[in-house]
């Protein structure tokens, strides 16, 4: 199974990834967790792990490699870009270095890549590389896949759907991010990935839920479950300690249930 949590900037997406990681992992699946968000750093630390793996960019030549070969590689009448990045039909992590994937206790993390320095350009070399790499990703029977994209919508423009089975939104409660989710959901299902539906994140009190299941229904979109606000989380996130499913379990656990029940659904519909 590959999935993809996206949402707005600072609606939690790099928690909820951890945490949908860390859950899948304590239920006995091989968890494999993909950090293709350019810009944030610290999804490494959520799951324990003390330094981030080299990004696949550098595995396959580097950035200005992949922009040579996204140029030679257009089609004018399609406008899309063929790349040899990976010349095998399929693609398992023991392909990659040990220096290119990080692992503990049953969860590899491993990251597309980073924007360190001004002037580097457009983030498209990455999402290329990790359409390429999930397109050719091959998934165990009980493995999971759980991408986590840059913040907003950019993404759905490089093709990386194309390559999931299903695509989340995190949704804090906000107007901005309950839009947003529409979004997502219309660019997911354009781009021929499954919309699962949104988690809810960050909520403050049991009292908001209604209003809030209520316009995600209003857009139509499901309900996957909704994470609590708490001050344990935010300090850890702060401090830079590993999240624990201590810190919401039983969320975490009927998000997994959830994710589950979309998956089947979907399947039996298509």
């Amino acid at each position: 199974m590959k999935m993809a949590v996206c949402g707005k900037g600072g609606s939690g997406k790099s928690t909820v990834a951890a945490l949908l990681a860390r859950e899948f992992q304590r239920k006995g699946h091989p968890v494999l967790v993909i950090d293709s968000d350019e810009s944030n750093s610290g999804l490494h630390w959520m799951l324990g792990l003390e330094a981030q793996p080299k990004p696949l960019m550098e595995f396959v030549g580097g950035k200005k490699h992949i922009q040579n070969q996204m140029a030679e590689g257009f089609i004018i009448d399609t406008g899309e870009t063929i790349l040899p990045i990976w010349q095998q039909q399929a693609i398992s992590l023991s392909d990659l270095p040990s220096s290119h994937k990080a692992e503990r206790n049953g969860c590899t993390l491993v990251v597309t890549g980073k924007i360190d320095h001004t002037f580097e350009g457009c983030a498209c070399p990455m999402g290329v590389v990790v359409r390429e790499f999930l397109k050719k990703l091959e998934v165990r029977d009980s493995q999971v896949v759980i991408v986590d994209l840059e913040a907003g919508i950019e993404h759905f423009g490089r093709g990386i759907e194309s390559s999931l089975d299903g695509v989340i939104a995190v949704v804090e409660p906000s107007l901005e991010s309950l839009n947003l989710s529409a979004k997502i959901r219309t660019m997911a299902q354009a781009g021929g990935a499954a919309f699962w539906g949104a988690i809810l994140n960050k909520v403050r009190s049991e009292a908001s839920l209604p209003q809030l299941y209520k316009e995600l229904d209003k857009r139509g979109i499901k309900s996957l479950g909704h994470i609590e606000y708490r001050e344990g989380l935010l300090e850890g996130s702060l401090l830079g300690r590993p999240l624990e499913l201590e810190e919401g379990i039983d969320e975490v656990s009927l998000l997994r249930k959830g994710i589950l029940k979309a998956m089947i659904e979907e399947a039996a519909n298509s």
